[in-house]
């Protein structure tokens, strides 16, 4: 499958979009493998590409296990849910708690989605970045230092709870950096993460405690560049 075929398929999900693809797709790079739902039509917790230990001493495997097998997997069962509660509105034509169903939708698939693209954009191999996000940076933030100070930054200043996000905008073929508070609020529609970071306490408490500074720093040890690099070339074919 090439790229523009994946893009077809709508396997890469804006922050506050849902897809409903089958799988993901087998691209060129070999890295869209993971499930999505099976064969009943239900979302699934993707399988990591790394064991819960391969990220420390940045990012410790006891975090991973209660991030990944409890936090996400509670995102997922939530979408099920919701997705099947809006159904039966549909089936039904009562929409009384549609508002309820439609938040529950969006909330639980915008953990679920970004939670799918984070565990993605780390690894314990972090690769080189391609030319072409190389050019980006270099255009859109004036280079990578100003890239990573400006990403950290406003990582570091979500309040509450939420996400740092590197996303690509094809209207004005550019990366912009957001900040997503409780992850379905304040997205920019149109705009698709290409890199992640989740700043809620439970992604670096058992090891950061309070100081989302110092995780934030760490997580560029860990972030897998060729996985970022590749996505922006998927989504600009």
């Amino acid at each position: 499958m090439n790229k523009r075929t994946f893009l077809k398929t709508g396997l890469i999900a804006g922050a506050g979009a849902l897809s409903t693809t089958s799988a993901w797709a087998e691209s060129e790079y070999g890295i869209y493998t993971a499930g999505t739902v099976d064969k009943n039509g239900e979302y699934i917790l993707p399988k990591l590409d790394y064991n819960y230990n391969e990220l420390e001493p940045y990012i410790d495997a006891k975090t991973m296990e209660l991030h990944h097998s409890k936090h996400h997997a509670g995102y997922v069962k939530g979408l099920n849910k919701a997705t099947k509660k809006v159904q039966e509105c549909i089936d039904t034509g009562e929409y009384g708690l549609i508002k309820h169903w439609e938040r529950e939708l969006a909330f639980h698939g915008s953990g679920h989605f970004l939670h799918t693209i984070f565990w993605k954009v780390m690894s314990p191999e972090q690769g080189k970045r391609s030319r072409l996000l190389e050019k980006h940076i270099k255009k859109d933030f004036g280079g990578f230092d100003k890239f990573k100070q400006y990403f950290k930054m406003a990582s570091k200043k979500v309040e509450g709870s939420g996400w740092g996000i590197l996303a690509y905008q094809p209207h004005a073929d550019k990366l912009v950096i957001l900040q997503a508070e409780k992850h379905h609020n304040l997205t920019q529609w149109v705009s698709i993460p290409i890199l992640c970071i989740d700043v809620w306490e439970h992604a670096y408490y058992l090891n950061y405690q309070n100081n989302r500074g110092a995780y934030i720093d760490n997580f560029f040890e860990v972030i897998n560049w060729e996985e970022v690099s590749n996505r922006l070339d998927a989504v600009k074919s």
